[in-house]
């Protein structure tokens, strides 16, 4: 499916009374939830889609309210907790009592969200949506391992709002040049496809709203790290290690702090492994469900 077949395919529902949501979703089976990253859309799991499609998967992809086809509204409140909130209402809407996930960077702190509130409705004995398997690619997981770029310091300070005037297509490419590995680079195509879902609906004037991510993160730190030590769902870590930001290192903590982690590291495969490595991915995805039916 090219970017335009994607978008015509795709489907909306209105979160909040008013605003519009895309997402993409097609097959029959277990559902299968792609919660994509900062700053694209659910277009990431393009290299994916068919081959998860071909294994009897429901997928369902959203587009974070701020992100690819979904509405960016200016002024708005952005924050994780929103977002899980928006999985939960689509979710619903759905009839989707339990899913497999499949989450990249932002979506992993989404994902991190939605597994703590799992944790806390069980503990209550309520009923809710709950996770068969969680697959998070590279992610901040831990604040204390995520490397900002600096451009994401700096839209984060005081003059943020500022530089979201000044950033192109090009500048945009160079920062993706700098978290990809040394010979999976994104191509011209891909950075056209890129850049003009974000830039949809002026998406990239919204940069220093969105990036306070990085600060729920931190806020939230205790609570979305004892999600991953506590899931009740199994959890697998797929992650390109050349990656500067959250890379090899990150699975380092990963593995001190979770107890019986299980990772993956895919050697010169940088931030965003479904697009450098599909098939790689693939192969380890195919091998941990595998893991979970034997159990």
């Amino acid at each position: 499916m090219d970017l335009a077949s994607w978008k015509k395919n795709g489907k909306y529902f209105t979160y909040k009374g008013k605003y519009q949501l895309f997402y993409q979703e097609a097959g029959t089976g277990e559902p299968l939830l792609l919660l994509h990253g900062f700053p694209t859309s659910s277009w990431d799991w393009n290299k994916v889609w068919n081959k998860l499609l071909a294994q009897r998967f429901q997928l369902i992809a959203p587009d974070f309210i701020g992100f690819g086809y979904s509405d960016k509204p200016r002024g708005y409140a952005y924050s994780i907790l929103d977002q899980a909130d928006i999985v939960e209402e689509l979710m619903e809407k759905m009839g989707i009592k339990q899913a497999h996930v499949l989450a990249h960077d932002y979506g992993d702190t989404v994902m991190q969200e939605l597994l703590a509130r799992d944790i806390d409705r069980r503990e209550k004995g309520e009923e809710g949506i709950k996770y068969l398997s969680v697959v998070f690619l590279n992610g901040g997981l831990f604040p204390e391992t995520h490397l900002a770029r600096r451009i994401q310091k700096l839209l984060l300070s005081p003059i943020g709002f500022m530089l979201t005037w000044f950033m192109g297509k090009k500048k945009f490419h160079q920062s993706f040049d700098e978290v990809f590995g040394p010979n999976t680079k994104a191509t011209q195509q891909e950075i056209d496809e890129f850049w003009g879902l974000i830039t949809e609906q002026g998406g990239q004037h919204n940069f220093h709203r969105l990036i306070h991510y990085m600060t729920d993160r931190i806020n939230n730190r205790e609570r979305w790290v004892k999600c991953l030590q506590n899931s009740p769902a199994p959890i697998r870590v797929i992650d390109g290690a050349y990656d500067p930001v959250s890379g090899a290192h990150m699975v380092a903590r990963y593995k001190e702090l979770v107890p019986n982690a299980d990772t993956v590291l895919l050697e010169n495969i940088g931030h965003y492994p479904q697009t450098e490595a599909p098939e790689a991915v693939l192969k380890h995805y195919w091998e941990f469900l595998e893991q979970i039916k034997a159990r």
